[in-house]
């Protein structure tokens, strides 16, 4: 279930994570810079709707180093996310607790001589996309097998720099793609073409469940910065609400809830404001970041910056 190559991971992470986001962007970081440390926490989502709240949270990734962009499984079983180890990244997992177990040792799914990131699971949930930095420095589009049986191989050929991305479909896939300034836009993973329909936009990529639409970070002129919607099908976009401050990514869970993050709060947009529905300053969380949330809405995944040890 690994794919290997010369280069590999330091084998001190597997040893420095115990059982129990910042901000990063591949497009600025050369493969031998060291990320700004960061880990992966994990939560339970308590009840639905208005009744939904947040369990205790648990630092997943425990470990000084850069653990970050986490993405549930298909089946909400493990978490995909990036580690950044001997200079280039790679994807590594986690599984979730079960029961009053821990969350399971993290291990490589990767180890490349490239860099890998942003790993999402297919909608066919046989395998995983990421943005790979090639060795001439191209950021496009791959996917691998995630049982590990077979060779990588290249979703969109002509399409780059590729910074982020989320599907809408089973062919469908909208992209934040580097520039002057970075555009929003959909691509067919069948064709291989893509359509820019929003420029100067932020990294947050999030689908709206039982929608084909996909909600992405728009920003003004004025500095502003508006949550918006995209039509897969017609390509119309509609501003829905700004962010609070700070708070640069948001997800959707299965239900329907809009949640984000900024330091060390969660936020659910509720009748119209953002409401805070956990504070967890005092669990050590710090500049709360990237999130996920389990298929069956039962788990939250956030970024945060490294904590000390106990």
């Amino acid at each position: 279930m690994l794919f290997r190559s010369r280069l590999s991971v330091s084998a001190v992470l597997a040893a420095a994570v115990p059982i129990v986001a910042l901000l990063s962007a591949p497009v600025v970081l050369p493969l031998a810079a060291q990320a700004p440390g960061s880990d992966v926490w994990i939560v339970p989502i308590i009840g639905r709707g208005a009744a939904m709240r947040l369990g205790a949270p648990v630092n997943a990734t425990h470990r000084a180093g850069y653990d970050n962009q986490p993405s549930f499984t298909a089946t909400g079983d493990a978490v995909l996310y990036t580690v950044q180890g001997d200079g280039q990244t790679d994807i590594w997992r986690f599984t979730m607790p079960a029961g009053n177990t821990p969350p399971g040792v993290p291990t490589p799914m990767t180890r490349t001589p490239e860099s890998e990131y942003s790993a999402t699971v297919t909608p066919d949930g046989s395998s995983f996309s990421v943005i790979r930095v090639e060795r001439d420095s191209a950021q496009r589009l791959w996917r691998f097998p995630l049982d590990g049986q077979g060779d990588p191989s290249l979703v969109l050929e002509t399409i780059k720099p590729v910074g982020y991305h989320v599907w809408a479909g089973d062919h469908t896939l909208v992209l934040f793609v580097l520039g002057s300034p970075a555009t929003l836009q959909i691509a067919d993973d069948r064709t291989g073409s893509a359509e820019v329909k929003a420029s100067n936009i932020g990294r947050a990529l999030a689908k709206v469940p039982g929608r084909d639409v996909v909600t992405f970070l728009q920003q003004v002129k004025d500095s502003a910065s508006w949550i918006t919607e995209l039509d897969v099908h017609t390509g119309a976009t509609t501003r829905l609400m700004q962010p609070p401050p700070r708070a640069e990514y948001h997800v959707w869970t299965p239900d329907g809830v809009l949640l984000t993050a900024a330091e060390s709060r969660i936020y659910r947009w509720e009748r119209g404001e953002w409401r805070v529905i956990a504070d967890f300053a005092a669990a050590g969380v710090k500049r709360a970041s990237r999130l996920a949330v389990s298929p069956r809405g039962d788990w939250l995944a956030f970024v945060a910056d490294d904590t000390p040890k106990p």
